[in-house]
Parts: C-alpha cells; sequence; structure tokens
C-alpha cells in the first residue's frame, strides 16, 4: 500500500482530528495574511495622504535674509536681492542615480510688484506640476491657463477687492482674474500666482527661477542620498529636506510594518504549537498501527514521511483556504479602516508566502513527532494490545 494512499485513510479516519489541525491552522494563517493585507493598503494610503503634504525637498539660491520671505527665499520691501537659478540647469534633477524616486519638481519664480498703488508678491509656477503638488489648495475659478491670467490668495483677493473675472493692472499689464484660491491660514493667501512665463516676463527674470520644489514619490526614499545628489549635480544652489514630512511618513509605515509582523510572529508561534501537540496526539494514538507497519517491513524513512506527508497536506489546504479567508476579512475591513480610500491589491508574493509558510511551519513543528513515530520499535505494537 503506498503511503500516500495510507495518509488519505487516516485523515478519513480521523476527521475531527483532521478538521481540528486545519481549522487552527487555517485561522492562524488568515490571521496573518489579513493583518499584511490591511497593513499593506492602509501604509499605501498613508503614503499617498502624507505625498499630499507637498514637497519633501526644497532647492533655494544662496541669498540674502532680506524681510519678505516665501519657502526660504526672501524679498526686499522693493527688490529681490537673492541669486537667481537659471531654469534649464534643472534639468540635472533627472540625473541623479534616484531620479526615478522624483515625482515632480515644481520650479518657482518670486518678486515684488505693484499693484492698485501697493505691493505684492508675485509667484510665476507651472500650473499643473503647482496644483498637483499641493492637493490641499482648493481653488474656486480655474487655474491660469493663459500668459495674462492670475489666481490670487484670499487674503490678496479681499484686500485689492476682486472677484473671478476681474482685471487686475500688475505692473503695468493687465490680467484677468481666473480663479481665487480658499483660505489656506499660510503665506499662500497671500500671493498672486501667474503662470511662471509670464511672471519671468514681467519681473524681469527670463529662463530664472527662485526656488525649486521637489516632492520625492516612494515607500522609503533615501531623501537624504537624494540631498547629497542634487547638490552635486546643482553645486550652486542650497538642497535641504523638509525633514518633518519624510520623518511623518516613515515613522507612519514604519509602525504598520512593526504591528502586522509582531502579531503574526506571535500567530506563527502558536500555530507551530497547535500542530505539534496535535501530532504528538496522533503518533500517541497511533502507536499500535505504527509498530505494525515496522513489523511487516515498513522503515523508518518511510514512517517519517508518513506523518510528515500527513502534516504537510493539511497544512497546505490550511495556508490556501486561509490566504482565501484573510483576503476576505481584509476586503471586508477596508472600508471600514479606510473610509473607502484604501484599496485591497493582489499581491502574488503574500499568496505564495502563505501557502508556503504554513507547510514549512507545519513540516516543522511535525518534525519531532514524525522522528519519535519513526523510531517506534515492533515490540511496541505488542505491548499496546
Amino acid at each position: 500500500m503506498r503511503l500516500e494512499t495510507i495518509t488519505f485513510n487516516n485523515l478519513k479516519r480521523r476527521k475531527g482530528r483532521a478538521i481540528f489541525l486545519l481549522t487552527g491552522l487555517l485561522i492562524g494563517v488568515a490571521t496573518v495574511v489579513a493583518l499584511l493585507s490591511l497593513t499593506n493598503a492602509l501604509a499605501e494610503r498613508a503614503r499617498n495622504e502624507l505625498e499630499s503634504f507637498g514637497a519633501n525637498i526644497l532647492i533655494t539660491p544662496r541669498s540674502d535674509q532680506l524681510a519678505l520671505s516665501y519657502g526660504g527665499i526672501t524679498l526686499g520691501g522693493v527688490s529681490l536681492t537673492a541669486h537667481e537659478i537659471a531654469e534649464d540647469s534643472l534639468a540635472a534633477i533627472g540625473t541623479i542615480p534616484n531620479n526615478r524616486n522624483v515625482a515632480a519638481v515644481a520650479p518657482k519664480v518670486l518678486g515684488a510688484v505693484e499693484v492698485a498703488g501697493g505691493r505684492a508678491l508675485l509667484m510665476g509656477v507651472d500650473p499643473e506640476v503647482e496644483f498637483g503638488l499641493k492637493k490641499w489648495w482648493q481653488l474656486m475659478g480655474s487655474r491660469p491657463e493663459a500668459d495674462d491670467q492670475l489666481v490670487l490668495g484670499s487674503a490678496a483677493a479681499a484686500r485689492l477687492g476682486l472677484a473671478i473675472g476681474d482685471t487686475l493692472d500688475v505692473s503695468g499689464k493687465r490680467f484677468r482674474i481666473s480663479g481665487v484660491l480658499q483660505q489656506t491660514g499660510s503665506q499662500d493667501d497671500q500671493l498672486l500666482i501667474a503662470r511662471l512665463p509670464a511672471a519671468q516676463r514681467l519681473l524681469g527674470k527670463p529662463g530664472q527661477v527662485s526656488l525649486v520644489e521637489v516632492a520625492a514619490l516612494c515607500a522609503n526614499c533615501p531623501i537624504s542620498d537624494m540631498v547629497n545628489q542634487i547638490s552635486r549635480a546643482l553645486p550652486d544652489v542650497e538642497v535641504q529636506a523638509v525633514q518633518q514630512v519624510v520623518k511623518t511618513r516613515m515613522h507612519a509605515i514604519s509602525q504598520f510594518r512593526i504591528f502586522a509582523w509582531g502579531v503574526a510572529g506571535v500567530v506563527i508561534l502558536v500555530g507551530a504549537l497547535l500542530v505539534f501537540v496535535t501530532m504528538m496526539g496522533s503518533v500517541s494514538e497511533r502507536t499500535r498501527e505504527i509498530g505494525i507497519f515496522r513489523a511487516i517491513g515498513y522503515r523508518r524513512s518511510h514512517v517519517l514521511r508518513l506523518v510528515l506527508v500527513e502534516a504537510g497536506l493539511v497544512s497546505a489546504f490550511a495556508g490556501l483556504f486561509g490566504y482565501l479567508a484573510g483576503v476576505g476579512v481584509a476586503v471586508g475591513a477596508l472600508p471600514l479602516l479606510g473610509d473607502g480610500k484604501a484599496l485591497w491589491h493582489f499581491d502574488p508574493l503574500l499568496a505564495a508566502s502563505a501557502l508556503i509558510a504554513a507547510v514549512v511551519v507545519g513540516l516543522l513543528a511535525a518534525l519531532q513527532p514524525a522522528l519519535r513515530a519513526s523510531r517506534l520499535e515492533p515490540s511496541d505494537a505488542l505491548r499496546a494490545l
């Protein structure tokens, strides 16, 4: 009789024990899979939300410190006395070793302009990049799609008494107000925002930018390495990391991972103990049967395989159905934990790992009972009668 046939027959005869072992391992695998699936989905959501905080690398020229400032660029009451950055030099950012981690490069030009008998801060940007980078900006109206259009900060619009569709003379050039930013509670409320080429011409700074914000999009971006790489690519500027955003991202993701793996370790240990105890009990119950197998010529290796195949088969089914159950729990829990924003994605590595880990844990836990069974002598069967 083949060993596989004996294994199947034994599982059929002892359905209760087999179901108990299968259920215990299945719950363990499902718990681990659910936790890791939730962790991956929630970490991705947290990463996406933290990215909405904006840039995490700031590039500024080497400049003197003056009265007005925005993002590290300093302005005097009348003119900007800081050096500028050549716009065409920014192409060097795309050549750094970690250029794949660069999600957005947002250049800006800044300068003081004359408006309605007073002074205001004009910022020229690439609207598509800037509004994509600053997801917290809530815009009433539309972005500046033409060089004669402006977006006003909420405080600037209120001070100038302007609304969408009105016109404003800025240092002798007429602009139409295409949109107004809702209040942000920051210096952005004071800005006049135009397209980068229009602002460069108006400020007399063609081909120049005042600062650059860089967003690095990844789970574990080597921010410090990227800062050093950009510094080497652009030696005449100052490059610094916005550490708060970086540390917040890393802390949030690491906390998710630590919690999930900690619980997973405990569950795996419990599952291994369950297999060990169950298989030890099975070997004790089958002392007579195993002794008879030895008496009729079965070798120790045959008995060893008999117990391990049984444990491996149950563990494999537990891994498969445990993975499916864990995914079901994760999919059902995500709308509750993630407010509908965190989505589950099939992870083939997690699926394969769940199956392999279940089998490996089952076999390792069953190894000692299997060795004990293989050492039984035929005389033990006589004593068991």
